[in-house]
C-alpha cells in the first residue's frame, strides 16, 4: 500500500522581496501617510475616525477644511453656481486669476443646464442659450481650448441625449464633476500655500518610475512588483479600511 503526500515545500523567495521587508516602512509612518490623503482629499469624518483607531494625534488641518468639503460637494451634485460663490467666499482672486479653472466651472455648469432641460419633455433650453451666450461666449476667444470646449458644449442642444457620441456623452458622465472638483481642490490647495497632492500620490509615482528604471537597467527583480497591501501577508493597522463613512467616495 502506498500513499502520497503533497508537497509541502515553501517557494523560494526572490532576494528582492526579502530586501523589501528589510526596509519596510513602520507603522507610523504609513499612518501619516494615510492622514495626509484623508487631509490633503477632503474627507474630515474619515480624517477623525482614523486617528482616534490608529491612536495619533489629528492634524490642525481637520478644522479649516469644511469649505474644501461643501465646495466638493456642491460640485458633485451638480450645484456648480453654490460652488462657485463659495469658492469667491474662500478666496474672492483665485477664479480671477485661473481663467481655466474659472471656464472648467462655467463650462460645467452649462453642461448642468443643458442636462436639466433635456432630461425633462419639452424643456425649455433659453436658460442653456442666455448663459452660454453671456458668461461664456466673451471667454471662448481668448483661448482656442475655451472655443472648442464651448462648441462642443453646445453640440448637445443638436443631438439627442440617449444618442450622443462618446466625445458628447462623456459631458454628461458624472465623472466630469469629479474631474472639475479635484482641479478646485488642487486650485484651493496651492492658493493656500499647501501641496496640492497626497504625499502618497507622489509616492506611487515614484515607485513606478523607479521600477521602470530598474527593469530598463536589467536589475534583477521579480517579474511582477505589488504595493505590499495584501493583508494577508502585510497586516495593516486598524481603521485603515474599515468604518470611515467616506470609504465609498474616497474611492471615486
Amino acid at each position: 500500500m502506498t500513499s502520497s503526500t503533497a508537497s509541502t515545500t515553501t517557494p523560494m523567495r526572490h532576494a528582492f522581496d526579502r530586501r523589501v521587508d528589510d526596509s519596510r516602512a513602520s507603522k507610523t509612518d504609513i499612518n501619516m501617510v494615510i492622514m495626509d490623503y484623508l487631509i490633503n482629499e477632503g474627507y474630515p469624518l474619515a480624517a477623525r475616525k482614523f486617528a482616534i483607531e490608529a491612536n495619533i494625534q489629528p492634524p490642525a488641518e481637520i478644522d479649516s477644511m469644511q469649505e474644501r468639503v461643501e465646495i466638493r460637494s456642491a460640485i458633485h451634485r451638480g450645484d456648480i453656481q453654490t460652488a462657485i460663490e463659495s469658492i469667491n467666499e474662500l478666496n474672492p482672486q483665485l477664479l480671477d486669476s485661473n481663467e481655466t479653472l474659472h471656464f472648467a466651472l462655467l463650462r460645467l455648469q452649462l453642461v448642468e443646464l443643458i442636462r436639466e432641460c433635456t432630461t425633462r419633455p419639452n424643456g425649455d433650453i433659453t436658460p442653456a442659450l442666455n448663459f452660454a451666450t453671456t458668461q461664456l461666449a466673451p471667454r471662448a476667444p481668448t483661448n482656442p481650448e475655451f472655443l472648442e470646449d464651448l462648441e462642443r458644449t453646445m453640440a448637445l442642444l443638436i443631438f439627442p441625449p440617449d444618442n450622443l457620441v462618446p466625445p458628447l456623452a462623456s459631458l454628461l458622465d458624472p465623472s466630469l464633476r469629479q474631474i472639475v472638483a479635484n482641479k478646485v481642490n488642487e486650485a484651493i490647495l496651492v492658493s493656500q500655500r499647501t501641496r496640492k497632492e497626497a504625499k502618497i500620490r507622489d509616492l506611487v509615482r515614484l515607485r513606478a518610475w523607479a521600477e521602470q528604471r530598474a527593469r530598463e537597467a536589467k536589475k534583477d527583480i521579480p517579474p511582477t512588483l505589488d504595493l505590499g497591501l495584501d493583508p494577508d501577508d502585510h497586516p495593516t493597522s486598524s481603521g485603515t479600511s474599515q468604518g470611515n463613512g467616506e470609504a465609498e467616495s474616497m474611492m471615486t
